[in-house]
């Protein structure tokens, strides 16, 4: 029982020694979203300030935990009637809720560097499971500033509807479905 506690330990120590913290290197990286507009056209925005993290114990990032918060308030659809409007009481409602939040809760491996990531959203005052895929680009050391740096992209479709956001807005006016892409570079924490 003794040599059993020991190896468990020193298991756990073990992992606790190579747990590391990554953080979005924000020149590098982004979070935009598409919807559709009268069934016809798309268009397409961003948040340009986010904080995002990730959190390894593995190389491959197999045991991944993902946290990004976007801000409301940075929407940008390179239109400044409709920026404003997004952060209004008909959508975003930035200055109640001041951020897009995701949180993982797990990650599956689907193929080599390949993942389903889950987790919870909270949009618009709803918290709600989520399912994104991501893709694992690799580990280089940035030639410029020498940093350790991993990059991925995820991508997934969510309901508009699933989180009550915009509701006064018909699917024939603004698809339902939105479709995010993050897309960056993460660099290790010292």
């Amino acid at each position: 029982m003794k040599k059993i506690l020991m190896l468990a330990a020193a298991i756990i120590i073990q992992t606790a020694a190579f747990s590391q913290t990554w953080k979005a290197d924000k020149l590098h990286s982004h979070i935009t979203f598409t919807i559709t507009h009268l069934t016809i056209s798309d268009v397409d925005g961003s948040f340009t300030e986010f904080d995002a993290t990730i959190t390894a114990t593995k190389p491959d990032f197999s045991d991944a935990k993902f946290d990004f918060n976007a801000y409301t308030n940075s929407v940008n659809t390179n239109n400044d009637y409709r920026d404003k409007d997004l952060k209004s009481e008909h959508f975003f409602e930035a200055e109640k809720y001041p951020a897009v939040v995701f949180t993982s809760t797990g990650i599956k491996s689907t193929s080599k560097n390949h993942y389903q990531v889950t987790g919870n959203m909270a949009l618009h005052g709803v918290v709600k499971p989520v399912v994104f895929d991501l893709v694992y680009r690799g580990t280089v050391v940035n030639p410029k500033n020498k940093k350790t740096t991993s990059g991925f992209i995820a991508t997934g479709v969510i309901k508009r509807s699933y989180f009550a956001f915009a509701s006064g807005y018909p699917s024939a006016v603004l698809s339902d479905e939105v479709t995010f892409k993050a897309s960056g570079e993460f660099t290790k924490a010292d």
